[in-house]
């Protein structure tokens, strides 16, 4: 079984205020404070500029959308995640964005925290505020690990 995931993660009030004006979007609500606004079709098409995707290397950020993430980042740290495995091989990518600036990233190799490793996607919830409990870590402590899909998201979401 695949796993798979593109989005934009913060704290709930922020991006709900953030992406206030973007079409298609659904922000939903994951533990901690944070929420996630899935990179659906429809959000993709409505942030991009038409620009080629930048610099950060990620499989589907749209061109232009750091730039906006970057805006949403002046009222509290903004990620941008990209996860996919399947039968076990995949990979993960994550930045964050915060004060206007990029802060961290992009990630894609996880790092070595004493006798654990962490991934980036765990590495940018982290900086998010993220806390994991003995024996989980921030991706499944925040709940990350509900929906394997991407759009299956938006059946969580509040709009």
């Amino acid at each position: 079984m695949g796993y798979e995931l593109q989005a934009a993660i913060a704290g709930d009030k922020p991006l709900r205020a953030a992406s206030r004006d973007v079409p298609g979007a659904h922000v939903v609500p994951l533990l901690q404070g944070l929420s996630l606004l899935p990179m659906t079709d429809e959000v993709f098409d409505a942030v991009t500029d038409g620009s080629p995707a930048g610099p950060l290397g990620f499989w589907r950020l749209p061109g232009g959308f750091e730039g906006l993430l970057a805006q949403w980042s002046t009222a509290g740290p903004v990620a941008y995640v990209e996860a996919e495995y399947f039968g076990g091989v995949g990979g993960q990518r994550a930045t964050v964005w915060d004060g206007g600036t990029l802060a961290l990233g992009p990630l894609e190799r996880p790092t070595r925290r004493g006798l654990r490793t962490v991934s980036p996607v765990s590495q940018a919830l982290r900086h998010l505020g993220a806390r994991r409990s003995l024996g989980e870590d921030e991706f499944a402590a925040v709940g990350l690990d509900r929906h394997r899909h991407t759009d299956d998201w938006l059946s969580s979401g509040t709009g």
